[in-house]
């Protein structure tokens, strides 16, 4: 059976974090394409001016406030895009933010936050929309990770488990759900030029720019694909680090972190994806 992929008439694609970044590049992007796009994210504004952006496309952006922690208020949000613009075809669970997690500064708050928006917050959509998207017998979900979730990299000791997480959360639902005629898809971004990956100061190789990265997605999002990454060339490496032991993975971090300075980072603010 061919997986199910949504169409312009199949209902409303809903993006999570859609105020800045991949999100909102990826919202015009679908609004262009004919999609009607529900968009959340805690920024009120940012998600009018970009209602406004995409007034003259084939399609539409509808507005929809909401904080992806809130679990009551997720679902909520799923509620009103079904009662009040149509079916949730398509939903892309991209909000989150990235906090640095370092050795010697190791504290709760910024696993906690992380975790709360990263990982519960995707949980908080994921929940309702498979509800509805079950009971209709079909759907899309597209979780959005990062590469940073392949393998351990300093400084992102929080950001990259629940970017793990997410990847395994993926893979573990995927059989499950694609009985159910829900098409499952996970993104992998590597470096994508977004207000937070402005401030790195370190190179950040094989970037690519939010439009770009909405392009790939997009087409990614209308194929029976399992795994939207990208670039493809640092997507190879990051999987291939993964796959090394231990004794050597190690090795090659310390070769790359230039001998052992100590605050010296190789990706510490990878893909990161704004929740507001």
């Amino acid at each position: 059976m061919n997986p199910f992929i949504a169409r312009p008439e199949n209902g409303v694609v809903w993006i999570t974090g859609a105020s800045s970044g991949i999100g909102r590049a990826l919202a015009l992007k679908l609004a262009e394409e004919g999609y009607k796009v529900a968009v959340t994210a805690r920024s009120h504004e940012k998600l009018l001016a970009l209602q406004a952006e995409a007034s003259a496309f084939a399609g539409s952006i509808v507005v929809l406030d909401g904080d992806v922690t809130d679990s009551e208020d997720m679902e909520h949000t799923v509620a009103a895009i079904e009662y009040q613009h149509g079916p949730v075809a398509l939903a892309i669970l991209n909000a989150g933010v990235y906090l640095p997690a370092r050795g010697e500064d190791l504290n709760h708050e910024v696993f906690e936050r992380s975790f709360a928006v990263n990982l519960h917050g995707v949980v908080n959509c994921l929940i309702p929309a498979v509800r509805h998207m079950r009971a209709r017998g079909y759907g899309q979900v597209a979780f959005v990770s990062s590469m940073a979730g392949y393998a351990g990299l300093p400084g992102t000791a929080a950001y990259g488990a629940t970017k793990a997480a997410l990847i395994n959360m993926a893979e573990g639902l995927n059989f499950e759900l694609e009985r159910m005629g829900i098409h499952v898809q996970l993104v992998t971004p590597g470096y994508v030029d977004t207000p937070l990956t402005a401030q790195n100061t370190f190179k950040m190789p094989g970037m690519v720019s939010a439009q770009q990265a909405a392009d790939v997605i997009s087409a990614g999002l209308k194929s029976p694909a399992f795994d939207i990454s990208f670039p493809k060339s640092m997507a190879y490496r990051a999987k291939l680090l993964k796959l090394l032991p231990y004794s050597l993975y190690f090795r090659v971090l310390r070769y790359f972190l230039g001998g052992g300075q100590k605050r010296r980072s190789v990706g510490p603010r990878v893909t990161a994806h704004p929740a507001e």
